[in-house]
């Protein structure tokens, strides 16, 4: 046993050694490589991916078989190919760039307190409220729109709109969202307990995978939800289902009972680190990329 232990030494002592660094380095670049294919996954870039590697599997082809022209076309058109990747994927790209801004990586790792006030998050009234808002237009049929502020601020959308600065209630929200009312058109901003715009304006998501029952009021909540934090009551106009959107995802809501444990639950205290609501970020996202 001592011999074995003795070689077992001897091999390792030929591996240069690790120190604290390299391993900082490989969790940097696992935590990135990660984060690129589940973004490729999540967007067209994927189909991309499978072409280039027939793309590699061709060059390595020509290779064995020295194919000296094929690889000579190859190598002087990869520098024209990866501009226009840029050029067509432009969207794509600048969504990523979008998400990773609206993140908060210093306090999203640490468990520091949020730095939104505690008077920010809805009361039992509020969801209430809104609860009853959402049912009350779902019975008949009014389209509606209302955007939940969490840690990302939404004030660039909300400029778009037409500043209210109301405590929620049902009754305004059903009144803004009326028919042929000056504010019913385009979504509200709701940030605490309070209203803080209507008839702003929201960007529409490219995501092909949405069904195509759904109209340009559920590709709204989707596309704000995947630049950033936020959670979107959506009442169709056509069907007056209920939906939340958040993370790229739209959610169809059973009843009023469900809409108030969702809203309930978005607004308890954190009982679990941030490292954790990550992680679990993290899971959403990959069930997302399988579908």
């Amino acid at each position: 046993m001592a011999d074995v232990i003795g070689t077992l030494y001897s091999w390792l002592s030929f591996l240069p050694q690790i120190t604290k660094t390299n391993v900082l380095e490989i969790a940097i670049i696992a935590f990135l490589i990660y984060e690129i294919m589940l973004w490729i996954k999540n967007t067209r870039a994927w189909t991309l991916l499978k072409g280039l590697v027939v793309i590699l599997a061709f060059a390595v082809i020509a290779w064995l078989l020295k194919l000296y022209t094929i690889l000579w076309i190859l190598q002087n058109t990869a520098l024209i190919a990866t501009t226009a990747l840029l050029i067509i994927f432009q969207p794509e790209l600048r969504k990523a760039l979008e998400q990773l801004g609206s993140r908060n990586l210093i306090t999203g790792l640490l468990p520091f307190e949020s730095s939104k006030p505690s008077d920010s998050a809805f009361t039992e009234k509020t969801i209430n409220e809104l609860v009853r808002a959402s049912m009350e237009m779902a019975k008949v049929k009014t389209g509606a729109l209302m955007v939940i502020e969490r840690e990302v601020p939404l004030t660039d959308i909300e400029r778009t709109g037409i500043e209210i600065d109301a405590v929620i209630s049902s009754q305004l929200l059903i009144n803004i969202f009326e028919h042929n009312t000056p504010l019913h058109d385009g979504a509200v901003i709701l940030r605490g307990n309070r209203v803080a715009a209507a008839t702003c304006y929201l960007p529409l998501s490219d995501n092909t995978s949405i069904s195509k029952d759904l109209g340009t009021r559920h590709r709204a909540a989707v596309g704000i939800s995947e630049v950033t934090d936020s959670l979107t009551i959506v009442v169709s106009e056509e069907t007056g289902r209920i939906s939340l959107a958040e993370n790229g995802q739209i959610t169809r809501i059973a009843d009023a009972e469900s809409l108030s444990r969702a809203l309930a639950a978005d607004t308890e205290p954190e009982k679990q680190g941030n490292l954790f609501r990550i992680w679990k970020g993290r899971l959403k996202d990959e069930r997302k990329a399988d579908k």
